[in-house]
Parts: structure tokens; sequence; C-alpha cells
């Protein structure tokens, strides 16, 4: 072996491994298999000065730093220990046994005559490997970004290729839209995190095959993957977050209530009809999106006329009443001699080609169309500055979407010509950070044209998109099985670095119901992106739709929300420093608790709130675990014991809702939408007898932060004891009322 500087290069029979010390709970492990090496995810140097030994044994050589211990044998194999020797990550030595399926070729073609689908082992090219690893009796497996089914992904097994399939989206199917390869393991209580960062088509499988082993698979690229330690679970997300980069921290007017539907942005008539509903009804609201309906013959960066007669007068009359403006798009380029976009794209050979040379062409929503290839930064460069067009009009935001990238006329050949970044390389290699450099395209563009903090949403994203974009699940769909699904999805989102996560309330796809939509909008209270969207053809959804009660229950959720706003925005404050979500499941806060390792319908607000949300028809009532602690009923201020289940009311319109014993909350005033003038008062509500609390407070809008344009407030209650103090002023306006808001007694405290 070589050491230079943090990398230690191991000569092993005929091939080498290298390993890069980053920190000392970050270690990466690469074995160069000819593959050009770029990492999307990961931007900047990770590594820190760290110190490490390497010492040679009888059969392994040993790399220790003060908390990690990796030992790699002669035979390629790698074990993994924490500073105590706990084991993490070992290499199995046995040889894997495929499921045997009990099918022939003649069983296997009648059962496909009537339509099944039967699994049948996977071709293995040359470039194809595995890394396979022993799996203890107790170990679980979190993460993996937006898969489908349960929290816990121990038994199941997942794919990593970006895929666009409308039909209703069960724990059966192994790949959805995003593709985030950061496993996080769970074994005898003690941590570990992998990301294999290798964007070609991969596999997990985390036990279905055996429940002697794991593994991870991948159809070529090098051995290039991540082992990440930490004392607990929220380290291991803060030390992968550091790695891959943390959410930003958004507009505050992002955090409010957003209504969509494919198909009313067909025309200004249409969408004025909504937005005037929304204040008819008072109901918060502080953004409209704007489905592909708004352009002209689905042409990115354009605006149909026909059915708007001045886009840039529509737009500043949605803005004096209140509403920011999201406008879709796709990266499918119309093929059109006559289209400006199409015309420049083919002039500067920005459009991906078939290995012929010639640009290709598939289809999407304007037909016949071609594909920006964003793996080069003169590309991303061009769409960053196309965005001009739609922020000259005064849109607010922008929602990429169909960028796996989606294509109707068959799947996109493996072999088209994509770029990673000047190098050529392959649509195999580049599809899974599609919509990733899509996202970071727009976003720069946003950034640099408007001055503000990006509003991006991409359907499609890799590990790392969350420095560029917030996400939705996609097209789910108006079934219960779908809302029980948002909990644990919107959970490892969070825990894989995309603390800015939603799902379309109601369900994108099929015919909602008004006990479906109501207890939707309950369970979804504390998504950080809480928007209500709807597909062409189904039912509308919109909150008035049902009438009594559902349109006053939607409203009271809506005015919660609205209330907890200033709460979330400390959270996204924090988190841009932490890498922690905002939304997280139970085990996250609570690892050594073995009751919430598998726990799929619950989840916590940040460290002090259990939210027990009714996921199944025609129940008005559950049973509850609260954790360790105290918790107080929202409703009713009745305390509970911790480690412990209850069984809760609920009928239609209550939520259950538990806050942990002397937790201080900030108290947001219920608007219309979230003003960008600074606020001149804020609530706090104590709830127990004591508490302590750190507020942000900032403009809401722009990057002033990151220079030390923020105040923070440090509240302190003990009994009628209250003390505040403005720890840091460096954003001007400041609160001239503070209220403290007891069970029995409200304080106010005027700034002189």
């Amino acid at each position: 072996y070589a050491i230079n500087k943090n990398k230690i290069k191991i000569n092993i029979v005929n091939s080498s491994i290298e390993l890069t010390i980053l920190t000392p709970e970050i270690i990466r492990v690469f074995q160069n298999r000819g593959e050009h090496t770029n990492s999307y995810a990961i931007e900047g140097n990770k590594a820190i000065d760290t110190k490490f030994k390497v010492e040679k044994k009888n059969d392994y050589l040993e790399i220790k730093t003060s908390k990690l211990i990796i030992k790699i044998y002669h035979d390629e194999k790698i074990d993994v220990y924490d500073a105590e020797e706990n084991p993490l990550i070992i290499d199995y030595r046995g040889s894997r046994i495929p499921i045997d399926r009990k099918t022939n070729s003649s069983q296997q073609k009648l059962a496909e005559s009537e339509g099944h689908e039967v699994v049948t082992s996977r071709r293995k090219d040359v470039h194809y490997y595995e890394l396979v690893k022993k799996l203890a009796d107790d170990e679980q497996f979190y993460g993996l970004g937006d898969k489908t089914g349960f929290l816990n992904k121990r038994h199941y097994a997942y794919e990593n290729w970006n895929t666009d399939n409308p039909e209703p989206q069960v724990e059966s199917f192994t790949r959805l839209y995003k593709s985030v390869p950061f496993l996080i393991g769970l074994k005898k209580n003690h941590p570990y995190g992998i990301f294999f960062d290798n964007t070609y088509h991969s596999y997990f499988d985390l036990g279905k095959e055996s429940n002697k082993y794991y593994y991870i698979a991948a159809d070529n690229g090098n051995i290039d993957y991540y082992i990440i330690g930490g004392r607990d679970l929220k380290e291991i997300v803060k030390n992968y977050t550091y790695l891959t980069g943390k959410t930003p921290l958004p507009q505050k007017w992002t955090l409010g209530y957003q209504q969509s539907r494919w198909g009313y942005s067909i025309s200004a008539e249409k969408v004025e009809e909504i937005v005037t509903k929304m204040r008819k009804y008072h109901l918060p609201c502080d953004a409209i999106h704007l489905d592909i309906d708004y352009m002209d013959g689905y042409r990115v960066f354009t605006w149909r006329t026909d059915t708007y007669d001045d886009p840039r007068k529509f737009i500043d009359k949605l803005h004096k009443l209140g509403f920011h403006v999201i406008t879709i798009i796709d990266p499918g380029v119309k093929k059109d001699d006559s289209y400006q976009i199409y015309q420049e794209g083919i002039k500067k050979g920005y459009f991906v080609k078939a290995p012929n040379g010639q640009v290709y062409v598939n289809k999407v929503w304007p037909g016949d169309a071609v594909y920006p290839d964003f793996g080069r930064e003169a590309v991303r460069k061009w769409w960053s500055e196309n965005c001009k067009f739609l922020v000259d009009l005064g849109v607010d935001g922008i929602w990429d979407d169909m960028n796996e990238p989606a294509s109707f006329n068959g799947e996109i050949p493996k072999d088209i010509i994509f770029n990673d970044e000047e190098k050529e390389s392959t649509h195999a290699k580049m599809h899974n950070v599609y919509g990733h450099n899509m996202a970071k395209a727009t976003y720069y563009g946003l950034k640099n044209l408007t001055g503000k903090r990006p509003f991006v949403i991409t359907r499609a994203a890799y590990a790392g998109t969350q420095k560029y974009s917030t996400v939705w699940t996609g097209d789910n769909q108006s079934l219960w099985v779908h809302l029980q699904m948002m909990i644990p999805q919107l959970c490892n989102l969070g825990m894989s670095g995309f603390a800015f996560a939603g799902t379309d309330i109601g369900g994108f796809g099929a015919d909602t119901t008004p006990e479906l939509l109501t207890r939707w909008i309950e369970a979804a209270l504390f998504s950080p992106l809480l928007r209500n969207h709807a597909a062409m053809g189904t039912r509308s959804q919109e909150p008035w739709i049902f009438g009594e009660p559902t349109l006053s229950i939607y409203r009271k959720y809506l005015h919660l929300r609205y209330h907890f706003i200033p709460y979330l925005y400390d959270l996204f404050a924090q988190e841009n420093k932490t890498g922690l979500p905002i939304m997280r499941p139970l085990v996250l806060n609570y690892p050594t608790d073995p009751a919430v390792k598998n726990m799929n319908d619950e989840y916590m607000v940040g460290t002090n709130i259990v939210v027990a949300p009714i996921v199944e028809e025609g129940k008005n009532w559950r049973a509850v675990y609260l954790p360790e602690g105290e918790w107080i009923d929202f409703w009713n201020n009745v305390t509970y014991s911790g480690n412990n289940t209850i069984l809760v009311s609920a009928p239609i319109d209550r939520l259950p809702l538990f806050i942990k014993k002397n937790t201080i909350l900030p108290w947001g005033e219920v608007k219309e939408h979230i003003s960008t003038r600074p606020d001149e008062k804020i609530t706090f509500r104590v709830f127990g007898e004591r508490g302590k609390y750190t507020h942000y407070q900032d403009n809401g809008t722009d990057f002033g932060y990151q220079k030390g344009e923020y105040n923070l407030y440090e509240i302190n209650v003990d009994g009628h004891k209250v003390t505040i103090n403005l720890k840091k002023h460096g954003y001007e306006p400041n609160y001239q009322r503070i209220e403290i808001r007891t069970t029995n007694e409200k304080m106010n405290f005027i700034y002189k």
C-alpha cells in the first residue's frame, strides 16, 4: 500500500483499491473500472485534515480514524466497524442464491400469456458488478429517497433508474422518478450510511433474496461509494448532507398553501376563477401553479396568446391578490424550424444525438421533440438564460417536470449520446442525473435573474439535487394506500437530504372523495411543500367542491398550517446548518426505541411534535404511540406519559397532534397569504410550565441572511418568569411586540 496525503492506495492481486479519508466519519472507497469519474452529487472538496493510522495485520490491512475502523483483506473483502469495534458493514463471504421461483420456460410463457409478469434473473454483462454485504438479524434500512412502500426497506428490492410510470404506484414498484442511492442502516442500534455514487442503472436488494445478505449492484461504472459513520441516525444524516449538500433556506411564502390542477391554466379566465374562489372562501393560499396548458403548443419558454390577452398583466393581477405564480417547464423542445429555442439549440449543438451524429428525436407533449444535453455546462447556462422569458413576465418559481427524461415514443435508447460535462458519454450513464442537471440550470437561472432564493420544483432527481430544488413524489393517485404511503415516502426523502418535499394532496390521478381529501390535508399539514394538485379529467378537488363540512374542515387546517409557518421556517433555518429534515420519522429522534423502527403511520415535526393522522377510510379513532417523555394533546391540553400507546378519538375534523411537554412554539397569525413586509408582532405558545426556544427572523426573500442579516430571539419561560433576549440583531426590522401565551395567561412585551 502507499499513502499520499489523505489517500491510501492498496494493491490486491491484480487490482487496486483506493480509500480517501474525507473526515473521521466519511471514507470513500474507489476502484477504477475504466469509467470517467465525475460526481454530480458532491461539489467541492469535502476533505478536512483528519488523523488516521494504517497498520498491516496478519491477513488484513487496518485503517483507523477516531470514528471508524476499516479492514481490507487479500480477497478484496472490506469490513467496517465503529470506533468501539461494533460491526457496521461486513462483506459477505458466501455466494448469492437467487430466489427459486419454481417456473420453467413453458410455465413462464403460460403465465405471461394471461398478462402476468414473471421475474427472471437479471442478465449480466461484463460491466455489471455487485457488492454483497452480510445481513444481521435485526438490521433495519432507511433512506433511498422516495421509493414506494414502507419506512423500513428491509426485505424489499429497489432499482435506481428514473422512471415516469403513470400506473398506480404500489409497494411492488421498484423504481420511481428519483435515484437517491443513499442507504441508512441500523444494526443493534449502531448506525451507518452507504452512499453509492453511481449514476448507471443500479440495484439495492435489502434482504429480499436472502436473510443472510443484502447487495448493491450496477450495470456499469466504477466502484465508488462512501462509508458514513456517526453516533446516531441524526449524525449519519448530518454527515451525508455535509457530503452532498443541504436544502437551502427557502423564501418564506413557499411554506404557504399552493393550489394546482392540470387543465385550468388553459386560460386566464379559468385561473382567475380559482384564485377568486380561494379568497371568497377565506382559504389562505400563497401560490397558483400553471401546468402545460399555458404554453403555446407546449413549446417551452412561450405563453399562449389566444386565451391570455397579456400574460404580464395577468400575473400582475394575481400578485395584487397575494398569489405567487409557478409555471411548469419540460425539457422536451418542440422540433419546429420556426421556433427560436429549437433554432438556437440546433445551431449551437445543444441537443443530445443518436450514435450516427443526428439530433435524437422522440415525442413528448409538443409532439416531435429534442432533448437539451444538460450534462454540459454551456447547455445549462443557455437554459438558465432562457428562464428570463418567464422572470420578465413576473413568474415567481419554475416547476421542472418530465425530466427523467420522459418520452412517449418508446424509451430513449441507452446508447444515445449525452455529455458528461465535456466528455462524450451515453444516456445509460447520464439518465439518472438528467433531472438533477435541469434543476441546477433552473436554480441558477432564477438566482441570477432575480437575486431571490429560487423556488424550483423537480420531479426527477439524484442525490444532491436538494441543493437546487424542492421535490414532490410525482403522479400519485386518489387512493387511501397513497395517503398511507405519503408518510414513509416523505420521511425517507427527508433522511435522504430532501428536507423540502411534498406529495399531491388529494391525489393526482383518479377521483378523490370528501373523506380522503379531508384526511389528506390533515395528514399533510406539516409537509414542507403543501400543494393540492390533480390531473386533467379527474374529479375536481379544490376545497369547495364537496361543500360542507369538507370546506370548513379544509379551511380549519389551512389556518392551522399558517399558525405553524414561523415554526417551520425556524426548522428550515436550523436545517440549513444541520441538514436534518423538518418532517421526520420517529426513529430518527428515538433510534433505540424498538417500537418506532417500523412505524409507518406517525411522524414528527422537528423534535417536539408528534403527528398521528387517520389514513384509513371510515376510522374515527386510532392507537397513537408516544415516545419517551411527556406529551400534551394539542386540542385539550391533557398530558400523557411516553413509551406508551394511547387510544385517541379522531372524528373527521380532528388530527391527533401532540406537543412535547415544556415546549415553546412560535405561533403565526392567520393571513390570506404571507406578506413580504416584516411582522411587527410575534406570539409564542408555551406547552407546559417552562421551556427555552430560539427563534429566527430575516426578510424571508433574498440571500442577505448569508451575510448575517438575521435576528435571533432567545425565549426563556419558567413559570411566571419570562425573559426575551435579542441575542443577534443583524436584520434591521425587529418585532415591536412579543406575546407569550401559556395555558392560563397572556403576557405582552413591548420593544423600546
